[in-house]
C-alpha cells in the first residue's frame, strides 16, 4: 500500500472558501493578543502568598517600620506600573506595539510582591504588637 503526499501550499490555502473567515479574524485575532500582553493596572494586580510567620519574633517597631518601608516600596512599583500601562496603551494606540511591556517596563511581579508582603505585615503587627 503506498501513500501519497498531498502538498498545500498558502495559495491554495487563502483561496478555499473556509479560509476567508478565518482572515476576517485576523484583525481581532491580533488586538486580542497585543491587548493581552499589555501591562496590567495595579489595582487588578492579586497579592502574591506572604506568610505572616516570616515576621514572627520581630518587636511591634521593627514590624511598623517595616511595614512603613513595604508600603512606601509598594507606592513607588504601582506608580511605575501605571506608567507601564498607560505606555502600553499608547503604544497599542500609535504603534500597535505595548511599549512598556516590549522593553521591560512592566512590574507585576514587583507590585503583586509588595502587595503580599505589606498584607503580611498588617497581620504580623496584630500578632508581634499585642501589649
Amino acid at each position: 500500500m503506498q501513500t501519497t503526499r498531498a502538498t498545500v501550499n498558502a495559495t491554495t490555502l487563502l483561496s478555499t472558501p473556509m479560509s476567508t473567515p478565518l482572515l476576517a479574524l485576523l484583525p481581532a485575532l491580533a488586538a486580542t493578543l497585543l491587548l493581552t500582553s499589555c501591562a496590567s493596572r495595579p489595582s487588578a494586580i492579586a497579592p502574591s502568598n506572604v506568610s505572616a510567620t516570616e515576621y514572627q519574633g520581630m518587636s511591634c517597631n521593627q514590624t511598623t517600620s517595616l511595614l512603613a518601608e513595604k508600603r512606601a516600596a509598594l507606592q513607588t512599583a504601582e506608580a511605575q506600573q501605571n506608567r507601564a500601562a498607560t505606555g502600553d496603551a499608547l503604544g497599542v494606540f500609535l504603534l500597535f506595539v505595548p511599549v512598556s511591556s516590549v522593553f521591560g517596563g512592566d512590574n507585576e511581579g514587583m507590585v503583586a510582591q509588595y502587595k503580599g508582603e505589606v498584607l503580611a505585615l498588617e497581620r504580623a503587627v496584630g500578632i508581634n504588637c499585642k501589649q
